[in-house]
């Protein structure tokens, strides 16, 4: 299982939210590269970035923090936030991101998603983050009327390989993460599933890596030391 260890930016800062409230966010850096080379010597190999202003306007304000970490590391980076045109998908791959991540768009723009797709293929991932069982757009702010299973099936059929599942509810809350969610998830679709929301111990790793989860999100535990990046890595390679 991969582990993503995230930086959410919002005015060039490190910051995370609680469930996904603006109104309520904690910067943890001023200096995100920094965080990314922490990253590295901890062991990782890839990194989830989310823009949390372009989610909100699709615009790409952090573009040149997001550049400076592709450019100047080793890290699978993925990014998300904002991607709504293929002038900004274009703009972030050309700043050397290694997969763009949809997600108000996927929802919204079908006709955009698949265009995405024909150019950069498995490059492109989709984000569904569920709230009160529906899919919710624009940076968490509005629900749309996708469930979560109407909108991975139509994914599917339009050929997403790999999707960033979220349970906005379980973000940032260090309540640990929905298990059983996953479990079922990984039963029904033929998909890369990546968790992200409320993995708060080592407990919620290695039970996401038992279950055969293609990857983890990393976001507030790393933050607040309630997950060591490093065990986190070490446990999602082995058996143990």
């Amino acid at each position: 299982m991969i582990i993503f260890p995230a930086i959410d930016l919002y005015g060039g800062k490190a910051v995370r939210l609680y469930k996904g409230e603006y109104s309520d966010m904690t910067v943890y850096s001023h200096n995100p590269p920094e965080i990314a080379l922490d990253f590295i010597k901890e062991g990782a190999t890839h990194i989830h970035i989310v823009d949390l202003e372009g989610a909100k306007d699709g615009t790409t304000p952090n573009i040149d923090v997001i550049s400076k970490i592709a450019k100047e590391t080793d890290l699978f980076v993925e990014v998300g936030g904002g991607i709504r045109s293929l002038i900004v998908l274009d703009a972030y791959m050309n700043a050397g991101v290694s997969r763009a991540i949809l997600g108000t768009a996927a929802v919204t723009d079908e006709q955009f998603l698949c265009q995405a797709i024909e150019k950069y293929g498995e490059k492109i991932a989709v984000g569904a983050d569920v709230k009160d069982g529906y899919v919710a757009i624009k940076g968490w702010t509005v629900s749309s009327s996708y469930t979560l299973d109407a909108f991975l099936s139509r994914m599917c059929e339009l050929g997403v390989k790999t999707v960033i599942c979220t349970d906005v509810s379980r973000d940032g809350a260090m309540a640990g993460t929905n298990l059983e969610m996953y479990k079922s998830l990984i039963a029904k679709y033929n998909i890369n599933i990546i968790a992200s929301g409320g993995v708060s111990s080592i407990e919620d790793v290695r039970a996401l890596r038992d279950m055969g989860m293609y990857g983890t999100i990393i976001g507030k535990a790393y933050y607040t030391g309630a997950i060591k990046l490093s065990d986190a890595i070490r446990i999602s390679n082995s058996g143990n």
